[in-house]
This record gives structure tokens, C-alpha cells and sequence, in this order.
């Protein structure tokens, strides 16, 4: 009879355990922490040794490493999409024809379409509380200064506390311009085309060769002198215009102070938790480190090996421990899927006017942000979460960030929308070790909207081949990077096609040095015939959409402008300091 009631014990015991890891397995909390250009090489649980990351570390000892973990696309707007919806990102027009591949104003009418479902969204009609702390670079207006229509409200976020567009050199004064280069070249030809027209107008006038009309030259004096004055206002206010701090919809602090900023997002970011410590939430928090311009505050400036990239490293790391130390205040470490990741590699060619280094590491990996190079997209991917992920163990296989999306729709008992191709896969059985390969059979690596590469790992198999169609190039020829363009481009003169196309085995040569030829592998026709077809097989299940990276949807429009006070008063004001009024203030 002991015995039996022993036994009856046990299996209440066990039905109970299980009763518990089903329902913990179930709508856990969520938490996405993004570095923006952190280099993989940049952090103490991927080999460095250095730079002191602890509580990003610790991720590492007590979760899942991914040493194979790729972002979809080596620029932020790109990328992030793609992490948003789990698509590439030439699937929802998030990919750009044109030399630029990212979103640069405020007032530009591009961004993630409103018809692409996120998994905040997803996850918000689960009963979620969402929130995006940090930075957004995924557009925000549409037809009027308010509208809207792309901002992290519209996109399945209850809460919003950021930046809507991105951290540039331009924002911190003393840092230098990302633009004043590109526009000195871009517009020496166009005045110089002007003022040889003009003066062979006046020689023709004067000579009595042609009469030109003093109206009709009047009109283009007046055209070309207010195309300048409205450049150089433009430029002249770019930080006002373009970097500043809201919440939800409301500007509070225009321009952004660095000020102890990491601190203030930390703070959203522990009171966002706590608020929510009773129902299931969905945190990301999107760190402007270590994206130029660099900052850190008072207590982590000059304290690392790596000037202020360092700093800012390190900074980073103590705002991820804080985050972890508010989960085990409120005993919901156990409750709580951790994600943290970079957007892509860290930007190589960031060098200060003073020749400080001001881009991350990639570790042994070639290349950097902007190209395919491993360095470009192979990024740290860490999970944790204590009882249902393996803690310790790492995972050499190839994952996407796009993988997140179908893994929180899972998680959150989502449906995945049956409309459309989703590109990630859920990364469960792979973190809870039920399988040992990943489904990407293949991995397509744009350069904007165009096919770069292609990764392909045959099932059974230990190779990772990589075909590139063409390759940025370097400048200098010898250098790591496009330092003279300060990021590589992906089509006309700045690229080199290959036919045939490149190959490498990823697993055998990771850095990418040394092409294989059919001398060197056999089956060289072989891997080029099957990367081919399926090639054709992805390019046809792409269809068209409305470009959001067009020039027209790229450019500054006056009329989209957000602005906290009158234009007049340079766009000024501070509620985040405590000023309840606005100030006049000028540029």
C-alpha cells in the first residue's frame, strides 16, 4: 500500500512538472535586445578579450550560442524589416535600387507598409503589452506631418519611447556629417554645369548672337538660388530636423540630447517590465550603441581598452545586465525568452576626423557593414531562457534573424499569416536540441535590391557553401572596406560581376580568402547548378510591390516635417529635461 501511494505521489508529481513546463513553454514574456553596427568580434563570448561585456556574456553561459546567425541584409532599414516580419526584405519593398538603402529624414514618405504584419503585432492580438524602446528606422509619415502610417504605434506597438529614424554624426555636434562629403561631390557638376551656362549666355547676350529674355533669366536665377537657400537650410538644421527624442506620438525632445541617454532608455526599459510583471509582454529594446556618432556618460567615458567605441560597448552591456537584474527582481527570469543580436556587422570604414577608430570588430570574418561579406551579416545571437532553451550549449548552424518572427508566433499560440511567404523558421527545436540541423537549406544575401550571394548547407552534410554573383570593391584595393565612399555600393563601377560566380566552403574557409576552382572541387559545377536553380525558384515567388527606398520616397519633404514647436523657432523643445515650455532657440 506504501508503495502505491509512493507511486500515486510520483505521478501526481510528474503530471504537475509537466503541467508547468507546458503552460511556461506557453505565452512566455519577451525580450529583443538589438545592438545597432555592434561587430560579432566585439563581444567576450564570441573570443574577444578586451572589451568587457559580462551581462552579454552571461546570455551566452546561460543560454544558446548562434555562431552561424545572419542578418538579413548588412543595412539597418533592410535588415530590421526583415527581423519585423520575417520576409526579406525585397518582399515588402524594404530594398532599395538606388545607391541609398536606408531611410536618412525624418520628413521622407517611405517605410514598412502597413499591410506587413510584425510579430509585435501578432503578438499584441495575443494579449500582449508591446513596446519599442530605442531607435526605429523604419519611416514614419506618409501624406501630412501626422499621419503616421509607419510609425512603431501603427506597427503593433502599444508603447514607443525613441528615435524614429537613426543616430548619425550629424545628431552630436563636433562629430563631423555622414552627408557633407556625398553633397560637396554631388553638387560640384551641377554648379559648374550652371555657372558655364550662364556665363555663355551673358557672352552670347552681350555679343548679340541670341536674346534671351531678362524674365525667363530672372526665373532661373530665382529657381537655382532657392534650390541652394533650401539646401543649405536643410543641412544647416539637420539636427533639429532629424534627431529627436518622442514618445508615442509626441516630440519631447527635439533636438536629442545624449545626455545619460542609455540611462533613460534603460529606465523605459525597467519601468515598461514593470508595469507589466502580471500579463505577457513583448519588450524590444533597440540600443542606438554603437552607432556613430559614439557616446557614452559620465561613468563609462575612458574606462575601456577601445576609446569611446569601447565605452560605448561597455555601456551597452551594463544596460542589458540592469535589464536581467529587473526580471530575477521580479522573478520573471524563468518566464522570459531573451534575444540579444546586432542589426548587422559593425561599420569598419568609422573613422573620426582625429583618426580614431570608431567602427567595431568582425572578428576573423571579411568585410563589414553594407556588403555580404561574412563580416557584414554574420552577427551574435544569444537566447536564454532557464528550463526550456539549453544553457551553455552553441549552435554552428545557419540561422536568420528572420527566424524570430515564426519563434514568438509559436510561442504566443499565433497563427502565421497564410498570405504571404515567410522566410524564417522557428528556432525552438534547434535551442531545445530535438534537432540538430536548421531549416535553411538556403540563405539569399541581397545587396539592396540586388542578389548578391547565396548560402546553401545540403542536408547531411557539414558544408556551407557561399556563391557570390558579384563582389563590392574595396577602396583601397588592399583595404578590408569602401573607405573612400565610406560604405560599399552594389551595382555599376562599385562592384565586380563574376562569371562564374565566386565559390566558397564556409566551413572550411570562413574568412572567405580563397575561392574554390573546379581544380580545387569537384562538384564546383555541381553546387553552381543546384545555388541556380534555386535561384530561380525564390526569384519566382518574388512579386512586384511599390519601392519604399524610391528617390521619392527617400527625399526630404517640407510638408512631412514633424516639428514640436514653429518651424521658425528652429524646431525646438525639451519636455524630457523637465521644461514644460517651449524655448526659442536658435540653430
Amino acid at each position: 500500500r506504501k508503495k502505491m501511494g509512493l507511486l500515486l505521489l510520483l505521478i501526481i508529481c510528474q503530471c504537475t512538472i509537466n503541467s508547468i513546463k507546458t503552460h511556461s513553454v506557453s505565452k512566455p514574456n519577451v525580450i529583443l535586445l538589438m545592438a545597432d553596427d555592434l561587430g560579432i568580434g566585439d563581444l567576450g563570448c564570441y573570443g574577444n578579450r578586451t572589451l568587457r561585456t559580462p551581462n552579454i556574456d552571461r546570455l551566452a553561459e546561460e543560454g544558446v550560442k548562434l555562431t552561424q546567425h545572419i542578418a538579413a541584409s548588412p543595412l539597418c532599414t533592410p535588415s530590421r524589416a526583415a527581423f519585423l516580419t520575417g520576409r526579406y526584405p525585397i518582399r515588402s519593398g524594404m530594398a532599395a535600387f538606388s545607391r541609398v538603402g536606408v531611410f536618412l529624414f525624418s520628413a521622407s514618405s517611405g517605410g514598412l507598409p502597413s499591410e506587413e504584419i510584425t510579430f509585435s503585432k501578432l503578438l499584441k492580438q495575443k494579449g500582449y503589452a508591446t513596446a519599442l524602446i530605442g531607435k526605429w528606422h523604419l519611416g514614419m509619415n506618409c501624406e501630412s506631418s501626422n499621419d503616421f502610417c509607419h510609425h512603431p504605434l501603427s506597427h503593433g506597438f502599444d508603447y514607443f519611447y525613441g528615435l524614429p529614424v537613426t543616430n548619425l554624426r550629424d545628431c552630436k555636434p563636433g562629430q563631423g556629417s555622414v552627408f557633407l562629403k556625398g553633397v560637396q561631390k554631388a553638387l560640384v557638376i551641377p554648379i559648374q554645369i550652371t555657372g558655364i551656362a550662364l556665363v555663355s549666355l551673358a557672352i552670347v547676350q552681350y555679343i548679340g548672337l541670341l536674346k534671351v529674355p531678362f524674365q525667363a533669366l530672372g526665373y532661373f536665377l530665382l529657381i537655382i538660388t532657392i534650390s541652394l537657400v533650401v539646401l543649405i537650410f536643410f543641412f544647416y538644421h539637420f539636427r533639429y530636423l532629424n534627431c529627436f527624442l518622442m514618445r508615442d506620438h509626441q516630440i519631447i525632445q527635439q533636438p536629442l540630447s545624449y545626455e545619460n541617454l542609455t540611462q533613460r532608455l534603460t529606465k523605459e526599459a525597467m519601468q515598461f517590465i514593470g508595469r507589466n510583471t502580471d500579463a505577457p509582454f513583448l519588450l524590444v529594446l533597440s540600443y542606438l550603441h554603437v552607432h556613430t556618432a559614439l557616446y557614452a556618460s559620465e561613468n563609462f567615458k575612458g574606462k575601456s581598452k577601445h576609446g569611446v567605441y569601447g565605452d560605448a560597448v561597455e555601456e551597452m552591456d551594463w544596460s542589458v545586465g540592469q535589464v536581467l537584474d529587473v526580471l530575477e527582481k521580479h522573478n520573471l527570469s524563468d518566464k522570459t525568452l531573451v534575444y540579444f543580436t546586432s542589426d548587422q556587422g559593425a561599420h569598419v570604414e568609422e573613422i573620426s576626423s582625429a583618426g580614431e577608430v570608431h567602427g567595431g570588430y568582425n572578428g576573423i570574418y571579411k568585410g563589414g557593414k553594407s556588403t555580404n561579406w561574412e563580416g557584414g551579416i554574420r552577427v551574435p545571437g544569444l537566447l536564454r531562457w532557464p528550463g526550456v532553451v539549453q544553457a551553455g550549449a552553441y549552435i554552428d548552424e545557419p540561422t536568420s534573424n528572420m527566424d524570430i518572427f515564426p519563434t514568438l508566433a509559436k510561442l504566443a499560440d499565433a497563427q502565421l499569416p497564410s498570405d504571404r511567404i515567410i522566410d524564417g523558421h522557428d528556432l525552438l527545436p534547434l535551442l531545445q536540441g530535438k534537432v540538430t540541423q536548421s531549416k535553411h537549406e538556403f540563405l539569399f544575401h541581397y545587396c539592396n535590391a540586388y542578389l548578391n550571394a547565396v548560402r546553401w548547407h545540403p542536408e547531411n552534410n557539414e558544408s556551407v557553401w557561399k556563391v557570390f554573383f558579384f563582389t563590392p570593391n574595396f577602396s583601397p584595393e588592399d583595404s578590408n572596406g569602401c573607405y573612400d565612399s565610406h560604405v560599399c555600393f552594389c551595382h555599376g563601377g562599385f562592384i565586380t560581376r563574376h562569371d562564374p560566380p565566386l565559390l566558397f566552403d564556409l566551413s572550411r574557409d570562413p574568412e572567405e580568402n580563397i575561392p574554390l576552382t573546379p581544380e580545387t572541387e569537384s562538384r564546383f559545377y555541381e553546387i553552381l547548378r543546384v545555388v541556380q536553380q534555386a535561384v530561380d525558384n525564390h526569384t519566382r515567388s518574388l512579386h512586384a510591390v511599390p519601392n519604399q527606398l524610391s528617390w521619392d520616397n527617400l527625399l526630404w519633404k517640407p510638408w512631412l516635417q514633424p516639428c514640436c514647436s514653429s518651424p521658425f523657432q528652429s524646431c525646438y523643445c525639451d519636455y524630457e529635461s523637465g521644461e514644460s515650455q517651449l524655448e526659442v532657440h536658435s540653430g
